[in-house]
């Protein structure tokens, strides 16, 4: 192992902050949780283990090295002496998140473990540490099927059938409605679809679990859909990942907690406002994943306005300090909000301008700033493309809009077949009853999205927001036949094959072919030339 990968970084628990290492070796992820922490923001404390760790796990054909595990162990002990918990005590346990971060945006493509550190000795532990019964065996479940297809590659499907009986046997609708008896039962039943599906135990040891969820981390740089997003965004393999270990911070803690994502701008139009989705009583994996219906901050305003000011607060905060649009993560556990990592937000061609101009009115950026802002971008090509009407006069389904513009292609209901279908010629339509990461190939090839669930900020649609493509999530009015080849919109049936039109401006769903009207963004194309301009200009600096 060379010198440099012993590197390691502890985050609000010991010495160590943004000058201890670069984001080539902390990873983006936890070089900004250090500056959150410098700027007296809350965050969980944290170590990182730098991407040279992965370089030289990755080397070693997937082994995570003695000297790793014994990093990992003294790590651990600046978190148990900051927290006056013990990992893997069984009267009061310290749970861990170990999170992915890469030195450039990745969202969604590496893994992550929620809940390490919970098992049959540890849990009535939690138990008598907060009081709440469902939030103990809510988070254990968890982490059943996250370390099960982390850590194993079970297919999530395995656990399907477990939860339908499970719901069937408590006569309610979804996983949210279970109460403490409930989740028990999953829980046990979960338990033993995974030694069936993995052929051993679950691990009982916190130590195991932790060793393991690191390791599958690192691994998770080589994964399919983390090849897949590198190769269509031209980053190097070579880079690797950084891992970040975090005191757990709970958003399934009751009424008074939840997880969410915002964005210091609108990434669709570049509006000046924050833009946030909220799951109560949630993890983090519930919002990003796109499987969950979400709020989109009004009702956070109204059950918590301390919370909701603060993230008033931190949205100018964020942007002085990074200079440039914040996404960012947060929890809030009891009505204390923490924000679990923050990085440049993807955006849509048209917001990167409006945003780049404004910011430039305000003199929050200088030009040269802007002109990195908008490097990637190409001026020339963007348009504001909206519906004047369609063939299906009346709208077939509304949904939320994810992005802007509009898109009109064949439907194709399985991301297996989007790439087959396009290679026709013809443009194509991905649409899903809701849409992951691993979807990523399928995301690039399509013209436009469409989803039943989900929400706007989960890591797919934010991939499809940067990518320009028109996409509308929450379209409860949308089903996809078991089959995989029909789906119902407003109650008519259309199959793969047929023409549907998208209206990201306004999340309408349209069949047939749109009539669109294009026009330039003239005027903030103008107001960007003069900003530039009078940088140009001699003796200007």
């Amino acid at each position: 192992m060379s010198s440099e990968s012993s590197q390691v970084f502890l985050i609000g628990c010991g010495p160590g902050g943004p000058a201890a290492g670069g984001v080539e070796v902390m990873g983006f992820k936890a070089f900004n949780l250090a500056r959150m922490a410098q700027l007296g923001i809350p965050v969980p404390p944290a170590f990182v283990l730098g991407t040279r760790w992965c370089g030289d796990f990755l080397a070693s054909g997937g082994h995570l090295s003695d000297a790793a595990r014994n990093q990992v162990r003294s790590c651990v002990r600046y978190l148990e002496h900051d927290s006056g918990l013990g990992f893997g005590s069984q009267r009061r346990p310290l749970l861990l998140s170990v999170r992915s971060g890469a030195p450039v945006s990745m969202p969604g493509m590496l893994d992550t473990v929620l809940n390490v550190g919970l098992c049959d000795s540890t849990i009535p532990g939690l138990l008598r540490l907060t009081g709440n019964p469902r939030l103990a065996w809510d988070s254990y479940r968890r982490l059943v099927l996250s370390f099960a297809e982390v850590v194993k590659g079970v297919e999530p499907a395995v656990f399907n059938g477990v939860l339908r009986e499970v719901l069937r046997s408590q006569r309610v609708e979804r996983v949210e409605m279970l109460d403490f008896r409930g989740l028990r039962e999953l829980t046990a039943r979960q338990l033993e679809a995974y030694a069936t599906a993995v052929g051993e135990s679950f691990p009982q040891s916190p130590a195991e679990q932790l060793d393991a969820a690191v390791a599958a981390v690192f691994a998770s740089w080589n994964s399919a859909k983390a090849v897949a997003y590198r190769r269509a965004s031209r980053i190097a393999d070579d880079l690797g990942t950084a891992v970040t270990v975090q005191r757990m911070v709970f958003g399934n803690s009751g009424g008074n907690s939840g997880a969410g994502v915002a964005f210091t701008r609108d990434p669709a139009t570049g509006e000046d406002a924050l833009y946030l989705d909220f799951a109560f009583n949630a993890q983090g994996e519930d919002v990003v994943s796109g499987r969950t219906a979400l709020e989109h901050g009004q009702n956070l305003s109204v059950r918590m306005p301390e919370v909701s000011a603060e993230l008033q607060r931190l949205k100018a905060l964020l942007e002085r300090e990074f200079r440039d649009a914040q996404e960012f993560e947060f929890t809030v556990e009891n009505g204390r909000l923490l924000l679990l990592q923050t990085r440049a937000a993807k955006r849509t061609p048209l917001a990167a301008l409006r945003i780049a101009v404004e910011q430039l009115d305000s003199g929050l950026i200088t030009p040269a700033e802007a002109r990195r802002h908008l490097e990637a971008v190409d001026l020339a090509a963007i348009e504001i493309v909206q519906l004047t009407g369609s063939d299906g006069a009346v709208p077939l389904a509304t949904g939320i809009a994810a992005s802007v513009g509009v898109a009109c292609g064949q439907i194709v209901l399985d991301p297996e077949r989007v790439v087959r279908f396009a290679q026709s010629g013809a443009p194509v339509l991905l649409v899903r009853e809701d849409m992951a990461t691993s979807d990523v190939v399928a995301i690039h090839t399509a013209v436009g999205i469409l989803t039943a669930h989900g929400g706007r900020t989960s890591h797919a649609a934010v991939v499809a927001r940067q990518l320009g493509k028109p996409c509308i999530v929450g379209c409860n009015e949308l089903r996809v036949a078991a089959d995989g080849r029909t789906c119902s919109l407003g109650g008519r049936t259309m199959h793969e094959g047929e023409v549907l039109s998208l209206d990201a401006n306004t999340g309408t769903v349209f069949a047939g072919e749109p009539r669109v009207r294009r026009e330039r963004p003239t005027a903030l194309l103008d107001r960007l030339d003069h900003h530039l301009s009078v940088q140009a200009a001699p003796g200007c600096e």
